[in-house]
Order: C-alpha cells, then sequence, then structure tokens
C-alpha cells in the first residue's frame, strides 16, 4: 500500500523550506533602477505584450525598501555607484540582483575611467544578462533562472554567507568610488 493510497485527496506535503522559497519566488517585487537603453526593455517587459503580472512582478516598486530583485539596466557611472549601493542596502533580505545588458555586465563598449567596468564591483550579482540591449525574452528567460535559484536556496543561512560559501567576489565598492569627494 502506497502513501497516495493513505492519504485523501487535496492534501499537499511539502517542507517548509520549499513553501517559503516557492511564495518569495511567485511575489518578487523589481526596483526600478532604470540607467540606459536597457531600461526601455525593462519596460517593455511590463507592458501588456511580456506580462511580467503572470510570475507575480507586475509592480515595479520605486521605494527599495519595497523591493526584493534590483534589474540593474544600462550602465553605471562612477559618480551613481554610491546611489546604487545605498538603494541595494535599503532593500530588505532576500534580496537579488540582476546585472542587464553588457554595460551593466562589463562596462560594455565603454571602457574608460568615468563607467564602472562591472557593477559587480558595486553589489553581489546573481544573474547576468548579456546583449546590447537584451530582448524582453531574454529578460524573463534571466527571471525564470533567478527563479530557480531562489527554490535552491536554503532557508536559515544569509545570503552573504551564501555568497562566500560559492566564492563569489567579496570587493563591493572600489575605494576609489567609495572615498571620492563631492565636488
Amino acid at each position: 500500500m502506497g502513501l497516495e493510497e493513505k492519504l485523501p485527496n487535496g492534501i499537499l506535503l511539502t517542507s517548509v523550506e520549499k513553501l517559503v522559497n516557492w511564495t518569495r519566488k511567485s511575489s518578487l517585487w523589481p526596483a526600478t533602477f532604470g540607467l540606459a537603453c536597457c531600461a526601455i526593455e525593462m519596460m517593455t517587459t511590463g507592458g501588456p505584450r511580456y506580462d511580467l503580472a503572470r510570475f507575480g512582478m507586475e509592480v515595479f516598486r520605486a521605494s527599495p525598501r519595497q523591493a526584493d530583485l534590483m534589474i540593474v539596466a544600462g550602465r553605471v557611472t562612477n559618480k551613481m555607484a554610491p546611489v546604487l549601493r545605498q538603494i541595494y542596502d535599503q532593500m530588505p533580505e532576500p534580496r537579488w540582483v540582476l546585472a542587464m545588458g553588457v554595460c551593466a555586465s562589463s562596462g560594455g563598449m565603454f571602457n574608460n575611467y568615468a563607467v564602472v567596468q562591472g557593477v559587480d564591483h558595486i553589489v553581489p550579482v546573481d544573474m547576468y544578462l548579456p546583449g546590447c540591449p537584451p530582448r524582453p525574452e531574454m529578460l524573463i528567460d534571466a527571471i525564470l533562472k533567478i527563479h530557480a535559484k531562489i527554490m535552491d536556496e536554503p532557508l536559515g543561512q544569509t545570503r552573504a554567507a551564501i555568497k562566500a560559501e560559492s566564492g563569489q567576489r567579496t570587493e563591493l565598492i572600489p575605494s576609489s568610488v567609495r572615498f571620492a569627494k563631492k565636488r
């Protein structure tokens, strides 16, 4: 006699960890942080044709305290880096970061002193999305991969401890950006 025969219909068995991760995955609220042309593609993804609402992401949050996914869409300048870090620090745990476009991932074609050569120098990145600019379908695919990553995360550990175990970059803000004086 199998387990299915002993349980009545309508009973669902799962662990608390899987249930919590499912709820986190199903209600990601992205923070609005569009910096360049990739932001147009990000806005298109929120429109009716691509419909992010089916993933529970219909509302882009203007307040970082209400968001748990930061989509960095476009190039980040050294002047904008402290603002990006401040918004990231204001987001509640657990939080995830998606670097959208080649400029956010590696500085793109802007290999100069004014543009940060990869947003991972400022905030820890969970997913890199290549392209110049990446299409809305690619953004949806990256979001689905973040969903899969969320489902595999253990409860009880902080995100910083998980990233330290995996050997991800720990330098978050270069000293040239951190100690820059305002003029």
